[in-house]
């Protein structure tokens, strides 16, 4: 039961970094009685972690305990962080954040979730492309790639489960660049294809520069919280996430 305990949490990601929890270390303890009490206790590497971070995923652990055949009752504590009184009161009466951190949270997190699906859409399509533009395909050769012609990896297979998360075309016949936000194919003249230079094909001896994750750039504009922020105040609508070109 243990095992499949650990197992459930390593579908728990940190939603900044898109990592499990169990290989970023933040699993401190795991226990499961012979009745079925499963009881879990996270500890994050900073103490001011922002609190929307840090119900998320000890919202998310949670979830993933009480869904396991077996897990009669879920217990997950977060330890040695400034809000975590707030957070696990909140997570075990299954409050919400704003009712959690009430007079202070301006907003449930699903917008924020979703930022950071798109986020990771973003960097995830960039880690599909980077070695086909590598070898040699063209801008306009992207824009037409399905992800079920794109070559089979890890990669690829991290992208479709991030677009699903995001309710976004992720079927063989799906196009591989897609606007995060909509799942609208990308054209090529919003394509801008900076590891081949503007959107020109890369000659062959020419070495990739080093891009920023998503840099493969559709021009779309993604509303962002601010993170330092931790939720608990207004949201910014702040600038494009590694969308630029690279020179």
């Amino acid at each position: 039961m243990r095992e499949d305990v650990l197992t459930a949490l390593s579908t728990v990601r940190d939603p900044e970094l898109d990592e499990p929890i169990t290989t970023l270390g933040f699993v401190a303890s795991c226990t499961v009685s012979a009745d079925g009490q499963a009881r879990v206790r996270l500890r994050l590497p900073t103490y001011f972690c922002a609190p929307n971070f840090a119900f998320l995923m000890v919202a998310d652990a949670y979830d993933a305990l009480v869904a396991i055949p077996g897990v009669r009752t879920a217990e997950v504590v977060l330890e040695d962080h400034f809000a975590s009184d707030a957070i696990n009161a909140g997570v075990a009466a299954q409050a919400g954040f704003v009712a959690s951190f009430d007079g202070e949270a301006v907003a449930e997190l699903g917008d924020l979730r979703a930022q950071f699906l798109r986020k990771a859409v973003l960097a995830g399509t960039d880690l599909v492309c980077r070695p086909l533009i590598a070898a040699g395909v063209t801008p306009a050769e992207l824009v037409a790639l399905t992800l079920g012609a794109a070559p089979q990896s890890a990669e690829l297979d991290r992208l479709r489960q991030r677009r699903a998360d995001l309710g976004l075309p992720a079927d063989d016949s799906a196009p591989l660049l897609i606007d995060p936000e909509t799942g609208a194919p990308v054209a090529l003249g919003r394509f801008r294809c900076i590891c081949g230079g503007r959107g020109l094909p890369r000659p062959a001896s020419t070495p990739m520069p080093r891009c920023a994750p998503g840099c493969f750039g559709t021009d779309t504009p993604l509303a962002n919280a601010d993170p330092r922020s931790g939720g608990l105040s207004e949201s910014r609508t702040t600038a494009q996430i590694s969308q630029h070109a690279c020179r």
